[in-house]
């Protein structure tokens, strides 16, 4: 569904590199995590995909086409784009902000109303939100509304750029429930950008770690966890394993 290779973004004549040399292969229907701390170069692997800023050398093919020979703007309508901080428009309402690609489309009326109708479904929104503005709605609504406007239009690919991360902990957990039962019931191919690796182990089929630029490894959330071969994934892949064990020996101390 998307090929990477080589995809390198430069900056200053080619002194600075956000992105160096990455190689990524992603299947139709795979939920792919992109994990690295902040300034790693992972938001702006999202952005060179759907050419929110160009690539510098490389290529990028989505479904077998060269994304530089497609007009960018057509490009992003077929991609869903989750936005860090929710990003909806103030001014607009929640069907509105649904309805943005939907109207650049041309869809007629009816058809518009009857999807933002089943996204609120989708997203377990009650209905009767649909004419609120964003500024009256809690966190976990908002990023709701989010990812319906994201699959509004019927993408195939939904990229997410740290979808649930200004939530609270019990929020969030039930959005990436809710998310991964959608991805999986719509057959989605979703690529999540995060920098919690405990989130990339619980929600995707494969983890691309990222340092530096450059991708350093890459495999299954199992394979990671028991064989990563690089020093710092080993470190990172320990953090939801030690909090596992702690979990664990808890619980057993309770039943004690």
């Amino acid at each position: 569904m998307i090929a990477i290779k080589d995809a390198t973004k430069s900056y200053d004549d080619g002194q600075n590199f956000a992105v160096q040399d990455m190689s990524l292969d992603i299947s139709a229907g795979e939920f792919v995590a992109i994990v690295g701390t902040s300034g790693s170069g992972k938001t702006t692997l999202l952005k060179l995909i759907n050419r929110l800023i160009e690539l510098s050398q490389g290529e990028i093919k989505v479904e077998g086409t060269n994304v530089s020979s497609l007009d960018p703007v057509l490009l992003r309508r077929r991609i869903g784009y989750v936005f860090q901080g929710i990003g909806l428009f103030p001014h607009l309402s929640v069907a509105e902000n649904i309805a943005i690609t939907p109207n650049l489309l041309g869809w007629d009326r009816e058809r518009i109303t009857n999807r933002v109708g089943e996204l609120l479904d989708l997203v377990r929104l009650p209905r009767n939100i649909a004419e609120r503005l964003p500024a009256t709605l809690s966190g976990g609504q908002g990023q709701r509304v989010g990812v319906a406007r994201a699959l509004a239009a019927e993408p195939k690919i939904v990229l997410m750029d740290e979808p649930f991360g200004a939530l609270d902990q019990i929020t969030r957990g039930a959005l990436a429930r809710d998310y991964r039962e959608l991805h999986v019931r719509l057959g989605l191919t979703s690529i999540m950008v995060t920098h919690d690796v405990v989130e990339a182990v619980l929600m995707a089929d494969r983890i691309a770690i990222v340092v530096g630029g450059k991708i350093v490894e890459s495999g299954t959330p199992h394979a990671l966890l028991v064989d990563s071969k690089h020093e710092y994934v080993r470190e990172l892949m320990s953090l939801p394993r030690l909090q596992a064990e702690r979990i664990r020996a808890l619980s057993s101390r309770g039943t004690d």
